[in-house]
């Protein structure tokens, strides 16, 4: 695997990318790093007023950097549906790469749904970008080499799914519920570039997960990250094992720019998977059952009335 310097990221001026859920975590620092290759970054985000500051805390980092964001609401089939045309204005008509990175956890006990009456957390973190997919992929095909990242988690590596309840009606719990809908998406990742080989597109799909991140860890963004002191000295212990969202969102970065990657794989941090520089882990498990995949394809298919699939060729 070539050298990469987390530090020195490859030029990327011309091209431009997407990233859901670019104006906070996790996207915000994957967002932040593409920014400073002179790329385009486009923030899909649901709240308006938090995509502005991230873009003015960006282009205070980042001289003279490219960023600019449209309404993406992953919940909303309406809004993901208007996507390619507010990608439309900025540029030549071409997405080198959307980073799938915008989530949800939800942490009280009561279970929610969508005004389709879909899972919340299953319709934003997967069924969203699902659909996003289909939209997109026209455009993500007529780019030469582009790419589709989607963002895991750790935690779903060791979940399971069960297929006929794949929105948690029964025994609903919400750390669950999101490990499952991230196993979702990973698993969409994999079988969707096994689809665009049998295609033959050169647009890949790779998956990565960000290992164990914490806001306490994470630099100051203002104003869209603020830690307190107390914060920051609380969670220096977990320093040792973990690792905050700056850190977090390189596996991500990797995947969109580096030449050396290939679709079809499995990026994270390099240490015991939950700290440190990126790197390509065996794709085990759960997420190398390609059956499994298949069939959670067409049950989201079923449930959105989308198939990726079809605009691929």
């Amino acid at each position: 695997m070539a050298s990469w310097d987390v530090r020195h990221l490859p030029r990327a001026e011309g091209k431009r990318f997407l990233v859901t859920g670019g104006n906070a975590g996790i996207g915000y620092f994957v967002a932040e790093q593409l920014a400073g290759t002179g790329a385009t970054v486009v923030l899909g985000c649901r709240d308006a007023a938090k995509a502005e500051a991230a873009r003015a805390a960006i282009s205070g980092r980042v001289p003279g950097a490219r960023v600019r964001h449209i309404r993406l609401d992953l919940a909303d089939p309406s809004s993901i549906k208007a996507a390619p045309d507010a990608l439309g204005p900025e540029g030549p008509e071409r997405l080198d790469a959307v980073v799938c990175n915008a989530g949800v956890l939800f942490d009280q006990p009561r279970r929610r749904v969508t005004e389709d009456g879909v899972e919340l957390m299953f319709a934003t973190n997967h069924l969203g970008h699902f659909a996003l997919i289909h939209w997109l992929a026209p455009l993500l095909t007529a780019t030469p080499a582009s790419r589709v990242v989607t963002t895991g988690s750790f935690t779903a590596k060791s979940e399971s799914l069960d297929l006929d309840d794949l929105q948690s009606t029964r025994d609903y719990r919400p750390k669950r519920a999101y490990a499952r809908s991230k196993l979702a998406q990973m698993l969409f990742g994999f079988e969707l570039d096994r689809r665009l080989r049998a295609a033959g597109s050169t647009t890949l799909s790779v998956v990565t997960h960000p290992g164990g991140a914490l806001d306490s860890l994470t630099p100051a963004r203002p104003p869209v990250h603020l830690p307190t002191t107390g914060e920051r000295l609380r969670g220096l212990p977990a320093g040792l094992l973990l690792q905050g969202k700056e850190a977090a969102a390189r596996p991500a970065v990797r995947a969109v720019l580096d030449p050396s990657v290939r679709g079809g794989q499995l990026w994270g941090p390099r240490v015991l998977g939950i700290r440190g520089l990126p790197a390509p882990e065996p794709v085990r498990g759960h997420l190398a059952d390609v059956e499994l995949a298949a069939r959670v394809w067409a049950a989201s298919s079923a449930l959105t009335g989308l198939d990726p699939g079809s605009n691929l060729g």
